[in-house]
């Protein structure tokens, strides 16, 4: 039964950050409708959602092969360290790769 308290708490305290976020963004509109200004500095550029999709795609790519090496190197090292190792350096290398080539295509959409 104890077990059973992890889990839901987990789901209620996500369900209360999206819920206090959600509303908190909806009276921030409100207000701004109120005050005759344009609300529409919360929509997310086209190019720039883009651009982080490619960001997210390439470091989750870059985690997953950070646990194939990772898995790789327990046989050599402890496990634990290996894979918590491995995945944060991979997950830091897609970031930084993910840097030069957003740097990239935001030069080319210029």
């Amino acid at each position: 039964m104890e077990g059973l308290f992890v889990p839901i708490g987990f789901f209620l305290a996500i369900f209360a950050i999206l819920y206090v976020y959600w509303t908190t963004r909806t009276k921030e509109r409100l207000a701004l409708v109120e005050k005759g200004m344009d609300a529409g500095i919360f929509k997310a550029d086209p190019v720039r959602r883009r651009l982080d999709l490619v960001k997210w795609g390439i470091f989750l790519i870059a985690l997953g092969v950070g646990v194939v090496v990772g898995y790789a190197l327990s046989n050599a090292i402890n496990e634990v360290v290996a894979f918590f190792t491995a995945i944060l350096v991979c997950g830091g290398v897609g970031l930084i790769a993910a840097y030069f080539v957003i740097k990239h295509l935001a030069k080319n959409e210029e």
